[in-house]
């Protein structure tokens, strides 16, 4: 199954959660969208792991393919999975040009790096599910920098998470640590997905 490119604000509506992180899509209409959007059944238990799983993945803009090899990934680490699993999504260099604040969104972060627009250690990469490693130093290219989109994007920029920091002069951000599970989306309950994998 490829990415999906349609209206996020209508699969936030269905999932009941924010995939934008900002929870305006669900101000105005707090319903799944459609005819009978407000006359929602229980779900059963594999239709909440589903259902979590699509949060999840959704929010990081990946395909199924991609989604389940970063878990299987995630699965052999030490440690708890669950979390495993989404700081390894946190570390993509996608995600993290969005959390530095030089795209309004992941889908825009991700094609600043598809488009060569971004380095990583003063190296060009275009791979948009590149790990970011502890230490690395991702930046826009010198003839990037004045890219309007950008600029735009800065000036709106949220609170930047206390595992990354941003030369503001050099327009340099670092990935200082990995983060902790309390710093990441609380509304995801990753055990859910753990138990859909293990099915």
């Amino acid at each position: 199954m490829s990415r999906y490119t349609g209206p996020t604000w209508k699969l936030s509506r269905r999932l009941g959660f924010s995939l934008s992180e900002t929870g305006k899509e669900l101000r105005k209409r707090p319903y799944p969208p459609g005819q009978h959007g407000q006359g929602r059944r229980k779900l059963s238990n594999y239709a909440m792991q589903l259902q979590e799983k699509q949060k999840l993945r959704l929010l990081y803009g990946l395909s199924e393919r991609q989604f389940k090899r970063v878990f299987q990934e995630a699965a052999r680490m030490p440690g708890i999975t669950g979390e495993n699993f989404m700081i390894l999504l946190e570390s993509r260099l996608d995600n993290l040009v969005y959390r530095l604040g030089f795209a309004r969104t992941r889908a825009g972060a991700r094609q600043l790096v598809t488009h060569g627009h971004i380095t990583v250690n003063g190296k060009k990469v275009d791979i948009p599910s590149y790990q970011v490693k502890v230490g690395d130093q991702i930046s826009l290219r010198e003839k990037s920098r004045n890219l309007k989109v950008v600029q735009e994007s800065l000036e709106v920029r949220p609170a930047l998470p206390e595992y990354l920091s941003y030369d503001e002069a050099n327009m340099v951000g670092e990935y200082v640590r990995l983060p902790r599970r309390d710093e990441l989306n609380p509304d995801i309950k990753e055990s859910e997905i753990v138990e859909f994998y293990s099915r």
